[in-house]
């Protein structure tokens, strides 16, 4: 059975690491508003994905008050595919239910 990170494996880890691997970089306030989560919940989880290595900060003074910037690291973009394909693996929707199957299979025996 294959095994899914347990640091992925929370929702809002989870989404976290699916917006910046499609964002690229965003910063807290982008992040709170498009996760709708509250400043302590966000703080939590991006500490626990920066610690993994997961995500990265960057500070941007470009403006008059400085931001901090959150971005995918490759480790968590290799985290993430690895957690989607073991998602995947577990429930292959590609392929469809058995019982599906067998329904088909004595549909084509009515009709035939």
């Amino acid at each position: 059975m294959e095994i899914l990170d347990p640091l992925l494996h929370q929702p809002l880890r989870t989404q976290l690491a699916a917006f910046l691997a499609g964002a690229g970089e965003a910063t807290f306030t982008e992040l709170k508003r498009q996760l709708d989560v509250s400043d302590g919940n966000l703080d939590s989880h991006l500490k626990k994905l920066i610690a993994a290595e997961y995500i990265s900060i960057r500070k941007d003074d470009s403006t008059r008050r400085v931001q901090t910037c959150y971005a995918l690291t490759e480790t968590g973009r290799t985290a993430l595919q690895n957690y989607i394909l073991a998602l995947q693996k577990l429930l292959p929707l590609a392929n469809p239910a058995p019982s599906a199957q067998i329904q088909g299979r004595e549909a084509k025996l009515h009709t035939a």
